[in-house]
């Protein structure tokens, strides 16, 4: 039996790795699922396991787990083609027996009234009709979307976005992972499902102003037309069916629906999410 991470060498597969490494898992118990072995090769160093394979061809999928396997399926990034992929990574599970499916969803899971959410829903329902024992851990926005990308923020001195006084409960990247390796290796987490969020909920003009209090500038937050929203993405380069799904999630944090603070995170890590003080400033170092 192996503890097993698809997409391994995405920002959260490799953090879930490390967890698992920290919290004193051995190395060649943990294997990961690749599409590219060359970006794995320093895992595979380290002693983890390398198995290939890709959601998008299934044959590939046909040896990648094993019976007893706990698997954590990362949800794959292209939007619009997740649940056949996602659909080609149960049927493997299945066929293998593995003994835990965990699935990195979306806060809300069958309640989420977000377009982002679909594919996410629709697999819930997969992994359900599946029968396998699953874990659903419905991840809430990671505070990283924001500090990610601050470059054209400090440029231009503002936030912007069309999510009003919204409040977004993010936590750090690196809590989900820890909550992903707390679920694989832990017991009682079977055919369960955790609302994952930050302790605290903020809203951008927040966000802007512990910005402007670390880099000693002013950072505006520009609460801004949907429309405006949408030709700034697609005018830097993002297709247009993702940055209207991007509008949407502001609105969905307009609504409040990412400000839940369940209190789940924590539990399952055994401490406080990371403060988004202290994301910014590694951002900002970084």
């Amino acid at each position: 039996m192996s503890i097993v991470v698809t997409g391994a060498t995405g920002h959260l597969g490799r953090l879930v790795v490390e967890s698992l490494l920290a919290d004193g898992v051995a190395a060649d118990a943990i294997a990961v699922v690749v599409r590219n072995k060359e970006k794995a090769a320093d895992l595979v160093a380290r002693g983890v396991e390398r198995r290939v394979a890709d959601y998008s061809h299934p044959e590939t999928l046909t040896d990648t787990f094993r019976a007893g396997d706990r698997v954590l399926l990362i949800s794959g990034s292209e939007v619009g083609q997740r649940v056949p992929q996602h659909a080609a990574v149960i049927d493997a599970a299945r066929a293998a027996g593995v003994a835990q499916l965990a699935y990195t969803g979306i806060l809300g899971g069958p309640d989420a009234d977000l377009r982002l959410a679909d594919e996410h829903k629709a697999t819930e329902r997969l992994i359900l009709d599946s029968g396998l024992p699953y874990t659903f851990l419905r991840n809430g926005w990671y505070t990283e979307n924001y500090t990610g990308n601050l470059a054209p923020v400090l440029e231009n001195g503002a936030v912007v976005a069309a999510a009003g006084e919204g409040r977004i409960a993010a936590a750090a990247r690196a809590d989900y992972a820890a909550a992903a390796a707390a679920v694989l290796t832990g017991e009682g987490h079977l055919n369960r499902a955790y609302e994952l969020s930050g302790d605290t909920a903020w809203s951008l003009g927040e966000y802007a102003a512990e910005l402007s209090r670390q880099t000693g500038r002013t950072i505006a937050y520009n609460n801004v037309p949907a429309g405006t929203v949408l030709g700034i993405l697609t005018g830097a380069g993002v297709p247009e069916p993702m940055a209207a799904l991007l509008v949407d999630v502001d609105h969905a944090i307009e609504r409040g629906l990412l400000a839940g603070t369940t209190g789940d995170l924590a539990r399952l890590t055994g401490r406080p999410t990371t403060p988004l003080a202290d994301t910014i400033a590694e951002a900002l170092k970084s």
